[in-house]
């Protein structure tokens, strides 16, 4: 697994610990950042919670307008903590392929979420991909 991978695994942990919890993702974060009991954190982790936590209104928005038949609280919590990382990569991370931010969002929730999480996440993901392009130019 490259160290982006391994990064994203990071975010997705800590977004969903959050989520559980009810805490701000960026301040759980920064608990550990330097923390001698865990291993230390990558940048672009810090970089994706960041991201995901200062967009987040309109990541959630976006996934509850594209997750045809499901609501943000009706998904599982790692579902959730996914789709917003795989959001935030498609439409703030310029230097991410989109396929790639959908790709590693898909070998996430086939990892770590339900039989049917990929199925889902691919499909959200890619009906934002569509439209990425307009999304990105009215950020």
């Amino acid at each position: 697994m490259g160290a982006r991978s391994k990064a994203r695994k990071r975010a997705v942990d800590v977004l969903y610990e959050a989520d559980l919890r009810g805490a701000d993702a960026v301040t759980l974060l920064s608990e550990r950042v330097g923390s001698p009991d865990v291993p230390p954190v990558n940048d672009y982790t810090i970089s994706l919670v960041e991201g995901v936590t200062a967009h987040r209104s309109r990541i959630d928005e976006l996934l509850s307008e594209h997750a045809e038949g499901w609501t943000l609280a009706r998904m599982p919590a790692v579902d959730r903590a996914v789709l917003r990382m795989g959001v935030y990569e498609l439409l703030w991370v310029s230097d991410v392929p989109d396929a790639v931010a959908i790709d590693e969002a898909v070998e996430l929730a086939k990892a770590l979420s339900t039989d049917d999480s990929p199925r889902f996440v691919n499909g959200v993901l890619d009906s934002i991909a569509r439209i990425a392009e307009h999304l990105r130019a009215a950020l």
